[in-house]
């Protein structure tokens, strides 16, 4: 059964290629796929994901912001969060409201699939 996921990320270039990418491997499944943090708990509530996959720096709510959200509401959803350059403070932050794991968006794919199971398997077990 594919790992379930939300994707969150506000560059919609970056979103349509991750999204794309994740779907091709067949172990993931994209529920739904938005730029907004604002509709991350009510996408977790619609589609129950094993994992959101979280950008940190979005307009409005930030990452941390919207994990904490997403733990408060749907405490069975898996948060990681996808970032560019956050520095180590803002990772403890991010690890502090239950966020999983991070996991830079230069990584190589099989790095961010792999981060993926993880958390899906930390969730469920």
């Amino acid at each position: 059964m594919p790992i379930r996921i939300v994707l969150i990320e506000d560059n919609d270039v970056f979103r349509q290629a991750l999204e794309l990418l994740l779907e091709l491997r067949g172990e993931i499944e994209i529920l739904a796929a938005e730029r907004d943090g604002e509709r991350a708990v009510a996408l977790c509530r619609e589609h129950r994901p094993d994992v959101i996959l979280l950008d940190y720096r979005l307009p409005g709510l930030d990452g941390v912001q919207v994990a904490q959200l997403v733990r408060k509401n749907c405490p069975e959803v898996a948060v990681v969060v996808l970032t560019a350059a956050a520095q180590e403070r803002e990772i403890e932050a991010l690890l502090e409201t239950g966020a999983v794991a991070c996991v830079g968006k230069h990584e190589p794919l099989d790095a961010i699939v792999g981060t993926i199971r993880r958390a899906a398997a930390v969730e469920a077990g």
